[in-house]
């Protein structure tokens, strides 16, 4: 098992995850309540995030919304932060990497995958950046992909809300840093999460997959949260409108 570092000032910080309820989301979690922090995050799975609620150790708060719903996003959020003060790190993590042919999309399905992986991001910002400027400062780390960058076909609506993450991410850097709030992307490459396993990691997948990686092990989901920790703590103090990538090498 890793030596993970222990990052001091996370320690009663208030951090709020989207998407929080398994996968990469769950394990950020974890590590957040590790560290000591006031963890809020929103899922729109009620049982699993109640479940990760009552077998985390520490201050773990759950709100149910459904991030296309930007008001009842907005609504949620105010929740957590009466209980858990109003945050200065926020991990918009919330995505779903769904397949479709370019056929077969409709206008429709286009906005519904835009509003399910990334409008809901600029909304989140603008709902916490007020206190984070109150505070002096916070950190904002969004969550990016590899499959842009590696040109990953058969979702094309995700790869495009995707490559659209990094854009808000460089604009919002600027705009919010002499507040001192930092904003970061992080990568991750193909990550060995539940919903990867049962639907694509087949052994020929993977072999496929590990051909280009320059490390030869497969991605567990904790070393996208230990980057998040790192990005949320005061380690990063001088770092801005980059991208982090957990990857293995893929890119």
């Amino acid at each position: 098992m890793p030596n993970f570092a222990t990052y001091p000032s996370l320690k009663d910080k208030s951090v709020l995850i989207t998407g929080g309820a398994s996968g990469i989301g769950a394990d950020m979690v974890r590590c957040f309540a590790e560290q000591g922090a006031k963890v809020g995050f929103v899922d729109f799975d009620r049982e699993t995030s109640e479940k990760l609620v009552q077998d985390t150790p520490g201050t773990v708060t759950y709100a149910f919304c459904d991030l296309r719903d930007i008001a009842e996003m907005r609504a949620a959020f105010e929740r957590i932060a009466e209980q858990n003060g109003a945050p200065t790190v926020l991990v918009n993590n919330a995505a779903r990497d769904d397949r479709h042919g370019w056929q077969d999309i409709t206008p429709e399905y286009w906005d519904e995958r835009f509003a399910t992986n990334f409008r809901h991001m600029f909304f989140a910002i603008q709902a916490v950046v007020p206190g984070m400027i109150e505070a002096g400062g916070g950190s904002i780390i969004n969550m990016g992909s590899n499959s842009w960058w590696q040109k990953s076909p058969g979702m094309p609506a995700y790869t495009a809300a995707k490559s659209a993450v990094h854009g808000l991410t460089r604009s919002s850097a600027m705009e919010f840093g002499k507040h001192r709030i930092r904003v970061n992307a992080v990568v991750p490459g193909w990550i060995m999460t539940e919903r990867q396993k049962e639907l694509w990691a087949t052994p020929e997948a993977l072999d496929e997959h590990l051909k280009g990686q320059c490390l030869p092990d497969l991605i567990d989901p904790i070393y996208v949260a230990r980057m998040v920790l790192f990005l949320a703590s005061d380690d990063a103090a001088m770092c801005s409108a980059n991208n982090y990538m957990v990857e293995a090498g893929s890119i």
